[in-house]
């Protein structure tokens, strides 16, 4: 008995070492089972590629329901009729280009391509009111999207010169003299030759006061930063139409971005054409099957749902609370928080129209309007949020949606890949020769493309933000039943006796139409309509 015990007492440390050794062990694995579900809601594991389950269910399964119309909805795409409207660029009194010019103008553009755009327009029209000699502008590297890209890898610059060589002197680069005057030379030190402080939407006396002494006295000023720098108001007409004659007759982008463009355009209209693969060069002649091929129309939408506009509007998009801190992260880490739109709910952020609308949300929108699954639709966007997870509803309602990515080979598209300002100029190209351009969201990109498509003469479709956002009752309505409505300055009047339900407003021979939508009911409809309505809409709470 006294042998037992004594082993007893002699094994049992062992004991004790080897189970807590073995503890030891699986603590790690025990730890990471218990805290596994909460790691998934960490914004740090957060997936933007997620699938999310459709915020609009209900609408999505009415959408998908919708049946193929057999002709093309003609009020929709069919072109503007002639208003009488005619371009005006031509000066009718413009002084000539004097001999002798006061100095030269250096402007450094920072934004995104459309934003560069405008400050190329801006930086033309303060040349002429200094009479300065303009040195091409300079592009910034984008802090987002880090692309390098200069004036001349995006614009034909010869192009540029020779268009408006009768109203600014416009020079490539600076001579000698002033070879010192560089985005180095002012990063380093404050310098005399810059003007730091222009202000947003400064008047053309503005310039005269504050620019022109310094042209004078150096010969050279640098204007930086330089983007919005100029007012759209109170600018003598010469000015104005100066600043058009860049934007639509002087802005040219390179030779390859062009064909690249219009081997897509191509590809958009002649599909059947386009099933066998074709390189650029094969698009230098028509063949005999592209003559016989009707050209079929198509739908350009600018979704401008990045994952910087999801972070920068503090919107909700579906993702839970783990998208929402994810969101809250990036923008600490891009703005350090200071974002005016975190201030608010989402809900106030909607009801003010500051949510861009998702690409589930266009979707429904372009459904609700009357485009159809066999609508050939191309996605202008460069990166989407979420990625293909967030595009699945788009591309479910429109299966016939294209993008460069899908339309161009890897070989097309070696000269543009990982260049944002050229994948935008590509987009911007396509979008300009389409039907029908649809802009998800305000933004450089959306005005741009309006006011070029404006001045041909073209569609655009423009979703009111606010009223896009509300959400309204169903309820039945009599078999093809259709009511005459009519605008009475910014208000939509519906007769009393309309019942508040859904219905497809269509724009006809300059009248607007409410009309039943035969297996569709959306509990909002929004558009920008070309018939000289600025926006209609219809919903039950008007």
């Amino acid at each position: 008995m006294m042998r037992f015990q004594h082993q007893n007492y002699y094994y049992q440390p062992l004991r004790r070492e080897a189970i807590a050794g073995l503890f030891m062990l699986l603590f790690p694995v025990c730890l990471l089972c218990v805290f596994a579900p909460f790691s998934h809601a960490s914004p740090s594991k957060f997936s933007e590629s997620n699938a999310l389950k459709p915020r609009h269910l209900p609408l999505l399964k009415s959408a998908l329901q919708r049946e193929s119309s057999n002709g093309e909805p003609s009020d929709l795409r069919a072109p503007l009729a002639d208003q009488g409207w005619r371009p005006c660029l031509a000066p009718v009194n413009a002084p000539s280009l004097p001999q002798k010019s006061e100095g030269y103008l250096q402007v450094f553009l920072d934004g995104g391509l459309n934003q560069q755009r405008m400050g190329i327009c801006d930086a033309v029209a303060v040349a002429k009111i200094l009479n300065a000699t303009l040195v091409i502008p300079h592009l910034e590297v984008n802090p987002v999207w880090q692309d390098s890209s200069s004036f001349m890898d995006i614009f034909d610059v010869d192009h540029f010169i020779n268009v408006l060589k009768d109203d600014v002197t416009i020079v490539k680069e600076l001579p000698d003299e002033f070879s010192w005057s560089t985005r180095e030379y002012y990063a380093i030190a404050i310098r005399a030759t810059r003007i730091k402080r222009a202000p947003v939407h400064a008047s053309a006396n503005w310039y005269l006061e504050n620019v022109s002494p310094v042209l004078k006295s150096y010969g050279i000023a640098a204007i930086s930063p330089f983007s919005h720098r100029l007012s759209f108001d109170n600018l003598p007409s010469e000015i104005q139409k100066l600043r058009c004659k860049v934007n639509f007759k002087a802005l040219v982008f390179v030779p390859h971005i062009r064909a690249l463009g219009d081997a897509l355009v191509h590809r958009l209209r002649y599909p059947l054409a386009e099933s066998q693969a074709h390189t650029i060069d094969d698009l230098s002649g028509n063949t005999d099957r592209n003559d016989k091929q009707r050209p079929q129309k198509f739908v350009v939408v600018h979704l401008r749902f990045d994952k910087d506009m999801a972070a920068h509007s503090a919107c909700d998009f579906g993702g839970g609370k783990a998208e929402k801190l994810a969101l809250a992260k990036y923008r600490q880490t891009l703005w350090g928080g200071r974002v005016l739109n975190s201030q608010f709910t989402d809900e106030e952020l909607r009801s003010q129209g500051r949510c861009p609308l998702t690409p589930e949300e266009i979707g429904l929108l372009l459904a609700a309007l009357g485009f159809d699954n066999s609508t050939r639709l191309y996605l202008a966007s460069h990166k989407v949020y979420g990625g293909e997870a967030r595009i699945s509803t788009l591309r479910e309602l429109f299966p016939m949606m294209e993008s460069k990515k899908s339309l161009a080979s890897s070989e097309e598209r070696v000269r543009i890949k990982g260049k944002a300002s050229l994948l935008a100029a590509v987009d911007y190209y396509v979008g300009l020769h389409s039907d029908i351009f649809v802009s998800a969201s305000p933004g450089n990109m959306h005005n741009a493309l309006m006011g070029h498509r404006t001045f041909e003469n073209m569609k655009t479709i423009r979703p009111n933000m606010a009223l896009a956002s509300k959400q309204t009752r169903a309820t039945a309505v009599e078999e093809n039943e259709t009511v005459h409505i009519y605008i009475s300055g910014s208000r939509l009047h519906v007769p009393s006796l309309i019942p508040k339900s859904h219905f497809i407003v269509r724009c006809i021979d300059r009248s607007i139409y409410i009309e039943k939508g035969a297996n569709i009911k959306f509990p909002w409809i929004v558009l920008r309509m070309d018939c000289g309505v600025e926006y209609a809409a219809f919903d039950s709470s008007l």
